[in-house]
C-alpha cells in the first residue's frame, strides 16, 4: 500500500478544467515558486520529505516523485498533477496547506505555468562551490569579510570610521573624559575592579605621552583580566555549578572548566585555538588533560535526574542544546529555530540543524583526573594506604559478596521490565543517580575490564541505593548507611585529585536522523555531519568535531570573527555595532557601522585572533575615551547613542557590584581560581530548592572571594546575582539585560555583604583625623575622586546625626553605606 504521507501523489477525479489558468509570463522558481511551496506546507521540511527523502526544493527529487510511482509534476504538462490538485483542494484529496489560508487562484496559476513551462530551475549554486564563488545568500552577514580601507586621516582606525560617520551626520564627538574617570572606566572594563587611590595618583602624576597606554598594558597583564572577561564567556557557555531541573544536584568539579577559561584568557590564547579546544580538544592529536578540560564547554547542559523520566528524551534535549549553543555562540544565528522545521526567516534548513547536531550526537560524558598544581605528589604518596583502607571497609560489610548478585539481578530487570517492579525502580535509579549517568554503561561492562574509577562509581551506588531493591529493613540490617558514612569520611581524609567534566567520542557510534517536527520519538531521514548550506562548506568528506571547530574559525567563515568582535564591542559601549548580538540573521539589526565591523573582524584574524590585541585597540581609541556626559541635542537624533558621539554609562554587572564593594572596603580576597564558594545569603533561599537546602557558608577568606566564584545553583541562584540580572544559565546568553528595580536598592542596603563592606570601609577611614580628611579618603577609595563642598556639608550633618544615635564607628558605617548605594558607585561612567 502506498505511503499515505506522500500525499502529493494521490490522483483526484475532478477535471483540471476547473483550475485557474496558467500565467503567460516566464516563471522564476526562486522568486515565484519556492515561496508558494513553503506557504502551502509543501516545502522541503514536510513529513513526506522527512520520512521518505522526497523534496520539492530539488528538481530531480520532484520529477522522480520520491518512493511513489507517479511524479508530483511532469514538465510541460500540469494536467493531472498531484501537486496542483493538492494546492487547489480538489475533491478526494487532502488540501495543502492543511490549516491556514489557501493559495489564491492567481498563485495556483503560477504553479501551473511553472510546470507547463518545463519546471525551470535556477537554484542557488551547490554547497561545494559556495566557498569559491558568490555567497548563497545576499544577507550582509553571510558575505565574505573584506578589510575595508580606513577613511580620513584620523590616527586611530576606530576613530576614523566613527568620526567619518559623525561628520556625515553633522555631529561633533564628545570631549575626552577626565583622567580619573578614564582610569576608573578602564580598570573596571579590563579587570572588573576599581583603581586604588595610589594607582590613580600615580597615573595623574604621569606626564609621559604614553601614560594611558602604560595603564592599558598594566591592566591587560593583570591576572584579574582573565577573571573579568571569563564572566562574559561563561554566560555564553551557560556555566553553572549544578544540574538544574528538579533535583539540581551540585557539580563539585564544574569549576575546573572555569579555571581553564580564566587561564586561557590570561595567556591570551588565540581565539581560534580557544574555540578548537572547547569544541574538540579531545580529538586533537595526543590531547593533553587541559585540552580535554576545555571540552567542559559541552558539559554545561542540564541533567534531569527525576525518577521515571525518559533518558533518551533528555539525551536528545542535550543534543539540541549543544547544537543551538554552537550556532548562537560562534555563528550568531538562531539555528535552534530549525529544530522542528526550516527556519522561517534565515536560509537554515531543518536538515542543516540535524547535520550540525550530528557532530555532537555520539558524545560520551567522561570525567577525568585533572589535578591542580601540588595535588599529584600527596595523592601518589597516600594512594595505596587509602585503597587498602577502602577495601578493608568493603570486605568488613560483605560488599564483595553481595554486589555480584545485585548486578545480575539488575541486568535481569533491565532485560525483563515489569517482571519485578522493585528491581525496575532500582534499575531506573542506576540510570539517574550515578553522577555522570553512566551507571548502565559500567554495569554492562565486563567487571574485569572496568577501571578503578568505574568500580568505585558502581560500588558506591550499590552501597547507597541497595535499599531500592531489597527494602529498608534488609538495608538497615546490612548497616550500609553506616558504611556509606565511613567511606565518605575516609575519602575526605586523604588527598584526592581534582576531576574535570569532559567529553569524548563514543566507541560505538550510531547514525543521526532528522527528527520529524523536532520530536525525538519520530526519526526521519538519516543525515551526515555538516554545516548549514548557506555557509562555506567543509572541505572533508567525513568530518568530525575537530573539522567543525576548525571550520568555525576559518577565514572563509564570514560569521565567527564578526560575531566575536561585536560582542567584545558590546561590553565596552553597552550595545554592539550589531545590537542583536545573538542574531546576525534577517530578523537581527543591521550594523550601525558596517565598515568598522568588517575592519575589526579582519584585523582580529590578521592579528592572530588575539583578544588582548582587540581590547587594546578599542580602549586606546578616542571613541572609547569620550566623556559619557549626556548631550540633550542628541536626545531625538540618536537616543541610543548608536552613532557613538559619546561614551555610555553602564550599570555594572551583578558580580562586579559585589566585587567593587569588597575591594574598596578592603575585604576582597583576590585569589585567582579554585572551587566555587558559598558566601552568606538570606535565610530560606536554599530551602526553596527541591529537597531542602545545603548552603554551607564558606569560612574565613573564602566568603570574600570575587562574584565569579560564587556557587551557582540553577534552581535557587544567589539572590544578589538574580536581582542584578545575572542569567539563569539554562541557555546561552550573549548580552545581559540591565534592569532597575526596588529589590536592587534593598539588596544594596540590607545584604550582609554590603553591610560588612560598609563597616570595613568605615573602619578604614575612622582614624584618619578630622571628618573632612576622613571623608575625602572614603571618596578616594570608593569613587576615585574628592567630595564636592556640598557633599561634605550634607554628609557631615548626617554623620553628626548618626553619631549622636549610635556612636562614632557606627556613624562611619552609615556614611560608607551611603557611598556604596550611590548610582555613581554601581555605574561605570
Amino acid at each position: 500500500m502506498r505511503d499515505v504521507t506522500l500525499c502529493f501523489f494521490v490522483m483526484a477525479a475532478t477535471a483540471l478544467a476547473q483550475l485557474p489558468p496558467a500565467a503567460a509570463r516566464r516563471i522564476d522558481f526562486r522568486n515565484d515558486i519556492e515561496p508558494l511551496l513553503r506557504a502551502s506546507c509543501i516545502g522541503c521540511h514536510g513529513p513526506a520529505a522527512q520520512q521518505s527523502g522526497f523534496r520539492l526544493d530539488d528538481r530531480a527529487s520532484l520529477l522522480k516523485g520520491g518512493n511513489s510511482a507517479k511524479p508530483a509534476a511532469v514538465p510541460g504538462n500540469s494536467e493531472g498533477s498531484p501537486l496542483i490538485q493538492r494546492v487547489a483542494g480538489m475533491p478526494g484529496v487532502i488540501a495543502m496547506p492543511p490549516v491556514g489560508p489557501k493559495l489564491s487562484p492567481e498563485q495556483i496559476g503560477l504553479l501551473r505555468a511553472w510546470i507547463d513551462q518545463g519546471v525551470s530551475w535556477n537554484a542557488a549554486p551547490p554547497a561545494s562551490t559556495v566557498a569559491t564563488t558568490s555567497p548563497a545568500s545576499k544577507h550582509w552577514s553571510f558575505q565574505p569579510i573584506v578589510k575595508p580601507s580606513v577613511p580620513g586621516t584620523e590616527p586611530h582606525p576606530i576613530d576614523a570610521f566613527v568620526r567619518d560617520r559623525l561628520r556625515k551626520e553633522g555631529i561633533a564627538p564628545s570631549a575626552e573624559a577626565p583622567r580619573n574617570v578614564l582610569l576608573r572606566r578602564l580598570s573596571l572594563d579590563l579587570i572588573g575592579l576599581p583603581p586604588t587611590p595610589e594607582e590613580l595618583a600615580e597615573f595623574l602624576a604621569d606626564n609621559r605621552p604614553d601614560a594611558y597606554e602604560r595603564q592599558v598594558d598594566r591592566l591587560l597583564a593583570s591576572p584579574h583580566y582573565g577573571e573579568k572577561w571569563a564572566r562574559q564567556w561563561l554566560d555564553e557557555a551557560r556555566y553553572a555549578d549544578s544540574d538544574g531541573y528538579e533535583k539540581d544536584w551540585s557539580r563539585p568539579y564544574a569549576w575546573r572548566y572555569r579555571e581553564w577559561v580564566i587561564d586561557a584568557l590570561n595567556r591570551d590564547m588565540p581565539f581560534d585555538r580557544f574555540t578548537i579546544e572547547q569544541i574538540a580538544g579531545d580529538e586533537l592529536a595526543s590531547a593533553t588533560a587541559e585540552q580535554k578540560v576545555a571540552t567542559g564547554f559541552n558539559r554545561n547542559t542540564l541533567t534531569n535526574r527525576e525518577g521515571g523520566v525518559d533518558n533518551e528524551q533528555f539525551r536528545f534535549e542535550n543534543l539540541v542544546d549543544r547544537t543551538a549553543t554552537v550556532g548562537t555562540v560562534w555563528l550568531g544565528l538562531t539555528v535552534g529555530c530549525a529544530q522542528c522545521h526550516d527556519h522561517k526567516f534565515d536560509p537554515i534548513k531543518q536538515k542543516d540543524f540535524y547535520r550540525l547536531s550530528a557532530f555532537f550526537d555520539n558524545l560520551e560524558e567522561v570525567d577525568i583526573d585533572a589535578p591542580m598544581p601540588g595535588e599529584l605528589g600527596p595523592w601518589l604518596a597516600t594512594r595505596a594506604e587509602y585503597r587498602a583502607k577502602r577495601d578493608a571497609l568493603l570486605k568488613e560489610y560483605h560488599v564483595p559478596e553481595l554486589q555480584p548478585a545485585w548486578e545480575k539481578d539488575m541486568l535481569r530487570a533491565a532485560a525483563h521490565p515489569g517482571e519485578r517492579t522493585d528491581w525496575d525502580l532500582a534499575w531506573d535509579c542506576l540510570l539517574k543517580l550515578t553522577e555522570r549517568g553512566d551507571g548502565e554503561k559500567i554495569m554492562r561492562k565486563d567487571p574485569a575490564r572496568r577501571t578503578e574509577r568505574e568500580r568505585d562509581v558502581l560500588t558506591d551506588h550499590f552501597i547507597r541505593n541497595y535499599h531500592f531493591a531489597v527494602g529498608d529493613k534488609k538495608y538497615k540490617e546490612l548497616k550500609f548507611d553506616e558504611l556509606d558514612e565511613k567511606l565518605r569520611a575516609l575519602y575526605k581524609s586523604y588527598p584526592q585529585l581534582t576531576q574535570a567534566m569532559t567529553v569524548a567520542d563514543s566507541a560505538n557510534p550510531h547514525p543521526t536522523f532528522l527528527r520529524v517536527r523536532g520530536d525525538y520519538k519520530n526519526p526521519g531521514i538519516e543525515v551526515q555531519p555538516g554545516v548549514p548550506e548557506v555557509l562555506p562548506p567543509l572541505s572533508t568528506q567525513h568530518p568530525e568535531r575537530l573539522d567543525l571547530a576548525r571550520w568555525l574559525v576559518s577565514r572563509e567563515n564570514p560569521l565567527t570573527s564578526r560575531v566575536t568582535v561585536n560582542r567584545v564591542w558590546q561590553e565596552y559601549f553597552g550595545q554592539g555595532l550589531v545590537k542583536t548580538s545573538a542574531d546576525f540573521g534577517s530578523q537581527g539589526d543591521r550594523p550601525t557601522h558596517p565598515e568598522l565591523l568588517d575592519w575589526l573582524a579582519a584585523d582580529f584574524m590578521d592579528g592572530g585572533w588575539s583578544l588582548k590585541h582587540l581590547h587594546r585597540l578599542i580602549v586606546t581609541s578616542a571613541t572609547y575615551k569620550q566623556s559619557s556626559q549626556a548631550r540633550p541635542e542628541l536626545d531625538n537624533r540618536d537616543p541610543n547613542n548608536s552613532l557613538l558621539a559619546r561614551q555610555s554609562r553602564l550599570r555594572l554587572p551583578a558580580e562586579l557590584i559585589r566585587d567593587e564593594a569588597l575591594e574598596v572596603s578592603g575585604l576582597l580576597y583576590p585569589e585567582i581560581g579554585g572551587p566555587s564558594v558559598r558566601p552568606p545569603q538570606p535565610k530560606g533561599v536554599s530551602e526553596l530548592r527541591y529537597g531542602g537546602g545545603n548552603w554551607e557558608e564558606s569560612a574565613g577568606k573564602d566568603r570574600y572571594r570575587r562574584g565569579l566564584y560564587i556557587f551557582f545553583q540553577r534552581s535557587t541562584p544567589y539572590p544578589l546575582l538574580s536581582n542584578f540580572d545575572a542569567p539563569k544559565s539554562n541557555v546561552t546568553v550573549c548580552r545581559r539585560l540591565r534592569t532597575n528595580t526596588p529589590l536592587q536598592a534593598l539588596n544594596l542596603l540590607n545584604d550582609p555583604v554590603f553591610f560588612e563592606a560598609a563597616q570595613a570601609l568605615g573602619e578604614r577611614v575612622a582614624d584618619a583625623g578630622d571628618f573632612s580628611r576622613a571623608l575625602t579618603r572614603m571618596y578616594e577609595l570608593a569613587l576615585d575622586r574628592e567630595p564636592a563642598d556640598k557633599e561634605v556639608t550634607r554628609l557631615h550633618s548626617y554623620f553628626d546625626q548618626e553619631r549622636a544615635r549610635f556612636g562614632d564607628r557606627s556613624a562611619w558605617t552609615s556614611v560608607a553605606s551611603v557611598l556604596l548605594n550611590l548610582d555613581e558607585f554601581i555605574v561605570r561612567e
